[in-house]
């Protein structure tokens, strides 16, 4: 269950998904461009995927995708969002569709974000890192939320891997992150242990608590993007079905 926002201080700059919204929302708020350009880091990609489907070339693709997140902060627009209505993704998707539905060419041929460029990103990385998807066959819709589920994954690891670097623990994590995902090809555990000068024992406990961390936080990140009434379980199990379908 996602947790309430009940009596916490306004204006407060916390990084979860519908707090980035709620923060950005606010235009009096010093934290309102930090929220919106965290925003724009984390979901460029799967927006970008999904007009790139749409039969966009990249350019104009990158162009809207800038020119969607300056819409929402100049006009405001991304305070419409509300938690209480359930998923982050289905806004952040039904914002963009409606978007491209109404967006004319004069717009295309702007600076990307309107003249105001939120997010710098490598085009000619993002445009091959599109070629090598596996599922031309996927509508707009369904490649965005493929790649929304690998951006809750990649978020989830990033948290993991630096609450082991903060521990100075960055080599373990390295050579146990490939088991993680079952990765038959990962180091042996005797081999980390001995290169690390551990047990096998120690090895297996930390990779133990490395998958119930990496499964606690991955809740906690599902959670933040649903309202209160939905049930992360069942949007776990929806996310798993995207990313093996």
């Amino acid at each position: 269950m996602a947790e309430s926002n009940a009596g916490r201080p306004q204006g407060l700059f916390r990084t979860t998904h519908w707090s980035v919204v709620l923060a950005a929302s606010d235009l009096n708020s010093p934290d309102a461009h930090q929220a919106l350009t965290r925003l724009c880091q984390t979901y460029w990609y799967p927006l970008y995927c999904c007009v790139r489907r749409h039969g966009r070339s990249p350019e104009d693709s990158q162009d809207l995708t800038q020119a969607f997140f300056a819409k929402l902060l100049a006009r405001n627009q991304i305070a419409l969002g509300d938690r209480e209505r359930g998923r982050f993704r289905t806004f952040l998707l039904h914002s963009f569709e409606n978007f491209l539905h109404n967006e004319h060419a004069r717009a295309t041929r702007q600076k990307r974000g309107g003249g105001r460029e939120f997010i710098s990103w490598d085009p000619q990385s993002a445009e091959e890192q599109y070629a090598r998807d596996p599922f031309p066959e996927m509508s707009p819709q369904r490649i965005f939320e493929r790649r929304w589920a690998s951006t809750l994954l990649s978020e989830t690891l990033g948290r993991v891997r630096r609450e082991f670097h903060s521990n100075s623990r960055e080599e373990l994590f390295d050579l146990l992150e490939p088991h993680l995902w079952g990765d038959d090809t990962g180091t042996p555990y005797a081999q980390i242990a001995a290169q690390l000068n551990m047990t096998v024992v120690a090895i297996r406990v930390t990779m133990h608590r490395l998958q119930a961390r990496y499964r606690d936080l991955l809740r906690e990140e599902i959670a933040q993007t649903i309202g209160p009434d939905e049930d992360v379980d069942s949007e776990l199990r929806y996310l798993r079905r995207i990313l093996t379908t």
